[in-house]
């Protein structure tokens, strides 16, 4: 990942959002990015943070359209709820909307938003796959990386009882694991990715007795 991240402000989103054709107000640009930073500043959030979103931003880079989605993929984001991606399209289709974006340019960044419910990427869509190499750039960091980000989500669902977790998380790592890649434009991340979902998964299932 870049060595340094850009501030997250509300003036990046608008810049985004400019670029991808919004022709509101500034300041309709401006309050739609501030309430975009607060949805991402939420106390349940601990792996889903604005730290994660700039992340997964400065990958992007000069993508417009691909930014704005992912400023808009984990916008509502309740462990304890389903459909977070789907909620989270409709919002950002609404806020887009507000921001007078484009209406093919918000279709496009609502089907980015709910591709990462599974982040499977058909061949030839570019776009999807700088947003899903993006979003889950994270699983092919060093082992104490990914440790503390596994820790980080289990954080978000503390409500979960240990035992259901480890069920939970091992499908999640499973449907990983099937996807023919994980990685599109960055196929050099692959194999770390796959040892490290491997090391976990193996964590999960073969937990030791009490």
């Amino acid at each position: 990942m870049p060595a340094e991240t850009i501030p997250l402000t509300a003036d990046r989103f608008a810049a985004a959002a400019r670029a991808a054709g919004a022709t509101a107000p500034d300041s309709v640009l401006a309050e739609v990015g501030t309430e975009l930073i607060s949805r991402w500043s939420e106390p349940q959030r601990f792996y889903h943070t604005g730290e994660h979103l700039a992340a997964c931003l400065d990958l992007v880079g000069d993508e417009p359209v691909v930014a704005l989605a992912v400023w808009g993929h984990d916008a509502v984001y309740d462990p304890t709820a389903a459909y977070n991606e789907e909620r989270s399209a409709v919002l950002t289709g609404e806020l887009l909307a507000e921001c007078q974006v484009p209406a093919p340019v918000i279709e496009e960044v609502l089907r980015l938003v709910r591709l990462t419910a599974g982040h499977a990427v058909v061949p030839g869509d570019r776009n999807g796959a700088l947003l899903a190499d993006a979003d889950l750039a994270i699983l092919a960091a060093p082992w104490p990386d990914y440790v503390r980000y596994v820790a980080a989500v289990r954080a978000e669902y503390a409500h979960v009882p240990d035992e259901l977790w480890r069920v939970g998380r091992a499908t999640v790592l499973r449907s990983l694991l099937e996807l023919p890649s994980l990685y599109h434009r960055t196929p050099e991340l692959e194999s770390t990715a796959r040892a490290n979902l491997h090391r976990e998964l193996a964590s999960l299932t073969h937990a030791p007795a009490d």
